[in-house]
């Protein structure tokens, strides 16, 4: 299947669109809002659901009851604020969970219930290093021993709860998005904002094209993946087979890079359907796909979540080599467009 590289233009316009929507589990609907009016654009008619998803049909026979589900995730990781600290600073809960370590003085956005955005930054309760001495490299980076410094005059927890700011308001990180020479992507949220702009470049490619799907193919965009419920309901009906396009892990002990499309052969909650990863290997080898198998003991996505939710799926995971998943994370305009090709040969087969 030919595919034109113009579609991972398009999936990298719509990434760094994406990254720049905060959406941290819990605050997505300004994301799910904008999902839904690309396919709109396109001519599709998504519909978003009541728990916050955005299920669109993309084409096919809905009657012939073999329909295929191809999800991704648009809630990504951040933070809440816990508590108010006498200072005037703020103490913050993890949502989903972020490795705190490289957010380590990143610059953030306090989103308060009033729609107020004030910028800060999480730091170390005592970051400099000539106050702090040798201790500041010693100190876990934990959410007990750092900080959002508001970018706001305050001293006191009654002057940042006068600026509008109360337990539970979202925290959002700057994602950093950066597209290099070479072809890398470098940014936050890649996990799993790479797999929604994939979906929407393949709803652009079947319109485009003309594309007409034999079986039901629907595109479903889940906003509670990092708390592992994204995919737990609201599923299309008459479906027999689900993929999570999510990211693939790049590090020690993987094949996986960020030039390739990872097929996920088992992760920490069992392995996926084995003739579902078998066709996919044979699509990559015939279609010349850079691919790669692995097996992620620490991951988990929405197709597992519908599965143990009692969805009768036979389920996969498949998505573009991330490298530093959680962190700043980097994929490469390669991996991106394999995996959008591996998604069209699989769905319009």
């Amino acid at each position: 299947m030919n595919i034109s590289e113009k579609y991972t233009d398009f999936q990298i316009d719509a990434l760094e669109k994406l990254v720049s929507i905060p959406s941290p589990t819990g605050y997505t609907s300004r994301a799910a809002k904008w999902i839904a009016e690309q396919l709109e654009g396109m001519g599709y008619a998504p519909e978003i659901t009541n728990r916050g998803n955005v299920n669109c049909l993309v084409g096919g026979d809905c009657s012939r009851g073999d329909g295929l589900i191809l999800s991704a995730h648009f809630d990504t990781l951040g933070a809440m604020v816990r508590a108010i600290k006498p200072n005037g600073r703020l103490r913050i809960a993890r949502l989903g969970g972020p490795a705190l370590g490289s957010y380590e003085a990143e610059n953030c956005v306090v989103i308060t219930r009033g729609g107020r955005e004030i910028e800060g930054t999480l730091q170390m309760n005592e970051p400099s290093a000539h106050v702090a001495g040798g201790s500041l490299t010693e100190k876990k980076r934990v959410p007990d021993e750092m900080q959002v410094v508001l970018d706001i005059v305050t001293s006191s927890a009654d002057e940042t709860h006068k600026a509008g700011v109360e337990n539970g308001d979202i925290v959002a990180f700057d994602p950093r998005f950066r597209r290099t020479e070479g072809g890398y992507i470098k940014s936050r949220f890649l996990d799993d904002k790479a797999g929604c702009a994939t979906l929407l470049a393949l709803a652009k490619y079947i319109k485009d094209e003309s594309v007409s799907p034999k079986r039901a193919v629907w595109l479903v965009f889940t906003c509670h993946e990092e708390v592992g419920t994204g995919a737990a309901n609201g599923l299309p009906e008459n479906c027999t087979e689900m993929i999570a396009l999510d990211m693939g892990c790049v590090g020690d002990d993987l094949v996986c890079t960020e030039r390739e499309v990872s097929i996920c052969v088992i992760d920490g909650g069992g392995p996926y359907d084995y003739d579902m990863v078998g066709e996919m290997k044979a699509i990559c080898e015939r279609e010349n796909i850079p691919h790669a198998l692995d097996m992620y003991p620490y991951y988990g996505s929405d197709a597992g979540a519908a599965v143990r939710s009692c969805y009768h799926l036979r389920h996969g995971c498949i998505g573009p080599g991330v490298y530093a998943s959680h962190g700043y994370e980097r994929t490469h305009r390669d991996g991106l467009y394999a995996s959008l090709r591996l998604c069209a040969a699989y769905a319009l087969k």
